[in-house]
C-alpha cells in the first residue's frame, strides 16, 4: 500500500508539508530569539508568543469553512491547490528571511497556519476514499508516523540550519525546496472526486464554526472521539511546550537535552502508530484504545518518579553524552518513549473511527470539528500551564502528574458516554488474549445500509465474538435469559440488546422483539439473531426456527452468513456440562469467524440460510 500510486504521493506530499511548516516556524523562533532585534518593534517573548498564537489561530477562523470545500470539490484537485499556495508563500518567505523581515515572516506564519488549516480536513478524509476499509487503520498509522517524525526532523534541522555559518541563505533556499518538492509531489495524486450532493456554504467565522461543532455532535460516538483526540493534544502541547524547563530546571540538562526527549517522544507516537497498526489485525479496532489511554498514565507517573534525585554540582549542566551515558537517566528516557507510543496506540484507532463512522459526504467537516476542537484544547494547555506553574507557583513535575490523573478521568467519562468503546474494549480481550479469533470474510459484511447477520449458536459470549469481526455497530437478538446473566447484564445493558422469548414465556416480549428488530433495520442498522434459538447441546448446528422467516416476510434485507467455530468445549459452552458451571480447561485457544457472501433476503428462507451457515461452518 505504502508504494501505491493512491497514497505514496499523498504520503510524500504530507510529509514535505509537516517538514516545511515546522522547519519554518522554528526558524522564525529560533531567529527571534537568537539575533539582535533592535528594529523589532515589540519584546522578544511577547514576539515568541505571539508567533504561537498566530499559527493556531487560522485553525479556529478557517477550519469549518476548509471541510466544506473538502467535502465539495475534488480532494487531489484541492491538495494541489493548497500546495500551490504553499509555494508562494514559502517563496515569499525565502526572501522575508534572507533580508530578516521578522514582522513579513510573522504575517506569512499565519498564512502558513491557514494554509495548514485548509490541508487538515482534506488530509485525512481523502484516506477512508482512496483506501479499503482493511487497509484504513494502516493507512493513518502511517500518516501518523509521517507526521510526527517530519514535525521532530523539522524541528531539529531548523535549529541545525539557523546555527550554520550561512544560516539564513540555507534556511532560504530549504523552505523553497521542499514548498517545491510538495507541489510535485501533490500532482501525481490520482482524482478524488467528492462523494454525494455538494453542499455549497457561506464563509463564516463564528457562525460556520459553530455549525460544524453542532453537526459533529449530533453523533455522540463522533464527538466523543474528537473531544478523545483533543485531550491527547492537550496532553502531547503540554509536554512539548514544558520539555526545555523541564530539561533545565529537573534534569540539569542543555538544549540537546531538549532535543532527545522530544526525539524519544515523537519517535515512540511513531512507533505505536506502527504497534497499533499491528495490534488491530487489519481493521478499526477501538479495543486497543483503553491500552494506549492508561499507558499515558503509568509512565507519565513512572517517569516523575524516574527523576534524578541526587544532587548535582553548582552549575553542572549535562550535555546530550554525559546525559545517554549516566544509567540513572535510562528509566526516564524508556518512560518517555513509551508515553509517546501509548499516545500512537490511542489516537490511530480513533481517527479512523472518525473516518469510518462519518457519512461520506460529510467526512471532511468531520475532521474539520476535530481540528478545531484540537486548537481549544492546545490553547487550553497553555492556559492551565501558565497558571499553574506562575499563579500557583506548582513545580513542572507536579504539573505533569496532574495530566497524568486528568488523562484516567478522561478515560472513564468517555467511556461512561460511549458503551460502545467499552464492548469493543471487552471484545477485544476475549478474542485476543482468550482466544485466538481469527476472521475471514470481513468484506463480506456491508459498510452501511440494513442487513441480519444470521450464525450458530456455541456459548454465551457468541455476540462478543462477532462484535469484535465487524466494524459496524450491531443490534444482537438474544434470548433474555442470557441478556440477563450478572457476567454479562452490564456490556449488553447498553449494546442495543433485542432481548426475546418463547411465546410461551411471554408473548409480550417476544412480539416486542419482532417490532425493535422492524425498527432498526428501518434505521439502516446491523442486526444479528441466531436462528437455532438456544446454545447447542452438542457443537453441531440445530434445525433454524422460522422466525427469520417472519423478520425477512416483513423487511427482506441482505443477509449475512456467519459460522463460528473453536467455541464448543469453552468455559462458556455447554460441552462438560451446564456453561460457566465448570473449571476452564482451555486459553488462548484457536476460534474461527467464517463470514459467507450476502444473500438477498427476499429469495430466501430458514432451511437455505441454515445450509450457508454449515458451509462456513465447515
Amino acid at each position: 500500500m505504502l508504494l501505491s500510486k493512491r497514497f505514496l504521493p499523498y504520503f510524500a506530499t504530507l510529509c514535505l508539508g509537516a517538514l516545511n511548516d515546522n522547519f519554518y516556524k522554528n526558524v522564525l523562533l529560533l531567529l527571534v530569539t537568537y539575533s539582535q532585534l533592535n528594529s523589532l518593534p515589540i519584546d522578544v517573548n511577547l514576539f515568541v508568543n505571539l508567533a504561537a498564537g498566530v499559527f493556531i489561530l487560522p485553525f479556529f477562523l478557517f477550519s469549518a469553512h476548509a471541510g466544506i470545500v473538502a467535502d465539495n470539490m475534488d480532494k487531489a484537485k484541492l491538495i494541489q491547490r493548497l500546495k500551490l499556495v504553499e509555494l508562494i508563500i514559502m517563496s515569499t518567505a525565502a526572501i522575508a528571511i534572507a533580508t530578516q523581515s521578522y514582522l513579513v515572516m510573522l504575517v506569512l506564519l499565519f498564512l502558513t497556519g491557514s494554509q495548514s488549516a485548509y490541508f487538515g480536513p482534506v488530509k485525512y478524509s481523502l484516506l477512508p476514499q482512496a483506501l479499503s476499509e482493511q487497509e484504513l487503520v494502516k493507512g493513518n498509522a502511517l500518516v501518523e508516523m509521517g507526521t510526527f517524525l517530519s514535525i521532530l526532523i523539522g524541528t531539529l534541522s531548523a535549529g541545525l540550519v539557523v546555527s550554520n555559518e550561512n544560516g539564513l541563505i540555507w534556511a532560504a533556499i530549504t523552505v523553497t525546496v521542499l514548498a517545491v518538492a510538495g507541489y510535485l509531489a501533490s500532482r501525481a495524486i490520482p482524482s478524488l472526486p467528492a462523494q454525494g450532493v455538494l453542499n455549497p456554504n457561506k464563509f463564516s467565522f463564528f457562525s460556520g464554526t459553530w455549525r460544524c461543532i453542532t453537526k459533529a455532535r449530533e453523533t455522540t460516538s463522533i464527538w466523543m472521539a474528537i473531544l478523545a483526540i483533543s485531550w491527547f493534544w492537550f496532553l502531547g502541547a503540554t509536554y512539548l511546550t514544558q520539555f526545555p524547563n523541564f530539561a533545565k530546571l529537573h534534569l540539569h540538562a542543555d538544549v540537546t537535552v531538549v532535543s532527545l526527549l522530544l526525539a524519544l517522544f515523537s519517535i515512540g507516537i511513531a512507533v505505536g502508530s506502527f504497534v497499533c497498526e499491528r495490534f488491530s489485525f487489519g481493521h478499526v479496532e477501538l479495543g486497543v484504545l483503553p491500552f494506549g489511554v492508561l499507558g499515558l498514565s503509568v509512565f507519565s507517573f513512572d517517569m516523575i518518579s524516574a527523576i534524578p534525585t541526587a544532587s548535582v554540582e553548582l552549575g553542572f549542566v549535562y550535555s546530550f553524552e554525559a546525559f545517554i551515558n549516566n544509567a540513572q537517566h535510562y528509566r526516564l528516557m524508556i518512560d518517555l518513549f513509551l508515553v509517546g507510543l501509548s499516545g500512537g496506540l490511542f489516537i490511530v484507532p480513533l481517527y479512523a473511527f472518525i473516518q469510518t463512522r462519518a457519512e461520506k459526504q460529510e467526512c471532511a467537516q468531520a475532521i474539520a470539528a476535530n481540528n478545531i476542537i484540537n486548537a481549544f484544547f492546545m490553547v487550553g494547555s497553555a492556559i492551565l500551564s501558565m497558571v499553574l506553574l506562575s499563579v500557583f507557583d506548582w513545580s513542572i513535575p507536579e504539573l505533569f502528574m496532574l495530566i497524568g490523573a486528568l488523562n484516567l478521568a478522561v478515560l472513564l467519562y468517555v467511556y461512561s458516554q460511549v458503551p460502545e468503546f467499552t464492548q469493543r474494549f471487552i471484545s477485544y480481550l476475549l478474542s485476543h488474549v482468550m482466544y485466538r479469533v481469527t476472521v475471514t470474510g470481513r468484506e463480506h459484511i456491508p459498510l452501511q445500509g440494513a442487513g441480519i447477520i444470521v450464525s450458530n449458536h456455541v456459548s454465551y459470549v457468541d455476540a462478543l465474538v462477532i462484535m469484535g469481526a465487524s466494524t459496524r455497530p450491531i443490534r444482537f437478538v438474544m434470548d433474555k435469559s442470557i441478556s440477563e446473566m450478572p457476567l454479562l447484564k452490564y456490556v449488553f445493558r447498553h449494546a442495543g440488546v433485542i432481548p426475546i422469548c418463547s411465546p410461551k414465556k411471554c408473548e409480550t416480549t417476544y412480539l416486542n422483539a419482532f417490532e425493535q428488530i422492524h425498527q432498526a433495520l428501518a434505521n439502516d442498522e446491523l442486526v444479528c439473531i441466531f436462528p437455532e434459538g438456544k446454545l447447542t447441546p452438542d457443537g453441531e448446528i440445530g434445525e433454524f426456527r422460522p422466525g427469520i422467516d417472519k423478520i425477512l416476510q416483513r423487511d427482506p434485507v441482505t443477509v449475512i452468513p456467519l459460522a463460528l467455530t473453536g467455541l464448543w468445549g469453552s468455559y462458556f459452552s455447554h460441552k462438560g456440562g451446564h456453561a460457566l458451571t465448570t473449571l476452564p480447561k482451555r486459553f488462548w485457544s484457536k476460534v474461527s469467524v467464517s463470514i459467507g457472501p450476502s444473500v438477498d433476503g427476499s429469495t430466501t428462507h430458514c432451511k437455505v440460510l441454515q445450509q450457508h451457515v454449515i458451509q462456513q461452518f465447515n
